[in-house]
């Protein structure tokens, strides 16, 4: 083991290099000072062809199901307590009073103010409120542009309604990119244009204004008091 370096390499002795050569057969018309030198520099040619293949091998790519697959040992991340506290605050102002305002004044007049996805996006600008799909470009612009692509749908391809749903939500999310105003719930708000029933088919292109422009104004309204009254949350992160 003495005789062993770190890479692996013998340092063959004199005496070790007659003795193998005395053990074969026939002449050998070298000396025994060449042979050392020879054999060390095939050692070194052998070891840097070595690395080299080594630097070359191609790294396994993890599969698809290992790569899906999230280490126990990394939760999701805990929301603080005070957060929680004012989204539900917020949430609650907002959706509230939207609502109030749908229940108390605009259903008597056979109007609307509210839509299912609200809800959705109130998860957003009042609780995930640094989120680039929560910004008010995004709140604002997808569901304009969304209700847009809808309206579009039904009228297009009210006699199939199952396509126009497709077709709706579809259109939604390519409006939505090319805008830069991509917002989940939009999508929702595109489908509501074909399934809400004959109360928001009647509404045509007015469904754009209310309930979904002048709802969605309201909400972004408590969403820029609320979220900046407190110290520690700050909206939006941009405008435009």
């Amino acid at each position: 083991m003495k005789n062993e370096k770190i890479t692996g390499e013998l340092n063959l002795t004199t005496e070790e290099i007659e003795e193998a050569m005395s053990d074969m057969d026939g002449f050998i018309d070298i000396t025994p000072d060449d042979f050392s030198k020879i054999y060390h520099l095939a050692y070194k040619k052998a070891s840097e062809k070595s690395q080299e293949r080594t630097l070359k091998a191609p790294v396994p790519e993890k599969s698809a199901f290992i790569k899906w697959l999230r280490p126990i040992s990394e939760p999701a991340p805990r929301v603080h307590f005070k957060d929680i506290a004012w989204s539900w605050f917020s949430a609650l102002i907002g959706i509230g009073l939207v609502s109030w305002l749908h229940y108390g004044w605009f259903s008597s007049q056979d109007l609307i103010l509210i839509v299912g996805s609200f809800g959705a996006s109130a998860v957003l600008i009042y609780g995930a409120i640094k989120s680039p799909l929560a910004q008010p470009r995004n709140f604002i612009g997808g569901h304009l542009v969304s209700s847009l692509a809808g309206v579009l749908s039904w009228q297009l391809f009210s006699n199939s309604p199952w396509f126009a749903a497709g077709f709706a939500v579809a259109t939604a999310i390519a409006f939505m990119h090319l805008t830069r105003t991509v917002h989940p719930p939009g999508g929702a708000t595109a489908l509501i244009a074909v399934i809400g029933g004959e109360s928001i088919h009647k509404l045509g292109f007015g469904y754009m204004l209310l309930p979904v422009l002048s709802g969605a104004l309201i909400m972004l309204v408590v969403a820029l008091i609320l979220n900046n009254v407190v110290k520690w949350r700050k909206y939006p992160e941009f405008w435009l």
